[in-house]
């Protein structure tokens, strides 16, 4: 047999390949991608209600412990006496929720204000910090309830008091963490940039302001908790209305319930002015926190 024979023989012997595995390994890939997205889906719809089961988890431990050991109402209300209290005293307490959120949301704004200008002032003058932090630390270490009193004899009663109260409160950590922020800011880059012909003042507002913001929101969210606490407290001493007077009135007339129900109204408004602050941190500065999202995702 010829050799052209030969070889076309040998061609017609030898079997027919398999084909390429590309597309099963695609298909491979893309039912692995898929399985990821959908974990990844379900870990955040368990992020999501996981709370709410925590709580109702307790709301259910707190209503079993009342009914078993047959604690008094007085002492302890069960959560059905703290909801029936709520839905038989609601007028009350919303315009006095009302009039305590009016008073920290304009304390908190104020102590925005202030406390930004004040720690862009100490995180980037040397003197101002070595002038003005320790008397920063000092003012802060003054109890708030010994300062309400004080604002009684100068303010009156009402709801002045209770507004500089809580400036007072969340007006430390914001000045506080906007300095560290703006102080973070590297000798090399400030020397770098002087000699490229920048001011100090272009450096801390293309530079400083950018790098404190994640140490700014840190600030915001323990000073909006914060600042319902100096409103409360300063209702507790000289208010004529709010969740802190509708509690001691309360307390005077042992409606326990009542004063549980406005525990947990407070609690709520905290909540919702916290989860507000998470979200506008999570738009205005999304850079920073991207690597806890990769964490929480992880997890």
């Amino acid at each position: 047999m010829t050799g052209p024979m030969v070889a076309l023989a040998g061609a017609a012997e030898t079997p027919k390949s398999d084909p390429a595995p590309a597309p099963a390994g695609v298909t491979r890939g893309s039912s692995r991608e898929a399985e990821m997205a959908a974990a990844a889906r379900r870990r955040r719809r368990l992020i999501l209600i996981l709370p709410w089961l925590v709580f109702a988890s307790l709301l259910l431990v707190w209503e079993a412990a009342v009914y078993i050991f047959d604690v008094p109402q007085f002492a302890l209300p069960a959560p059905s006496a703290i909801v029936i209290s709520l839905g038989k005293w609601w007028t009350p307490i919303a315009a006095n929720a009302l009039q305590t959120l009016e008073t920290t949301l304009l304390g908190f704004a104020i102590a925005n204000v202030a406390g930004v200008a004040l720690g862009v002032l100490i995180g980037s003058s040397f003197l101002a910090y070595h002038g003005l932090y320790p008397l920063l630390i000092a003012f802060n270490s003054i109890p708030k309830v010994a300062v309400v009193p004080i604002l009684v004899i100068w303010f009156g009663l009402g709801a002045v008091p209770a507004v500089i109260t809580s400036f007072l409160i969340s007006f430390f950590p914001i000045a506080v963490n906007v300095a560290a922020g703006i102080a973070t800011v590297e000798p090399e880059l400030r020397d770098v940039l002087r000699a490229l012909g920048a001011r100090p003042l272009t450096i801390v507002r293309k530079i400083g302001l950018p790098r404190s913001m994640p140490f700014y929101f840190a600030s915001l969210k323990v000073a909006i908790t914060s600042s319902f606490l100096g409103s409360i407290l300063a209702e507790t001493v000289a208010g004529e209305m709010g969740i802190g007077h509708l509690m001691i009135v309360a307390s005077s007339r042992f409606e326990v319930p009542l004063m549980f129900a406005g525990l947990i109204v407070i609690a709520a408004l905290s909540v919702t002015m916290y989860t507000l602050a998470t979200l506008i941190e999570r738009r205005t500065i999304a850079w920073a926190t991207r690597a806890q999202a990769g964490f929480a995702g992880q997890g």
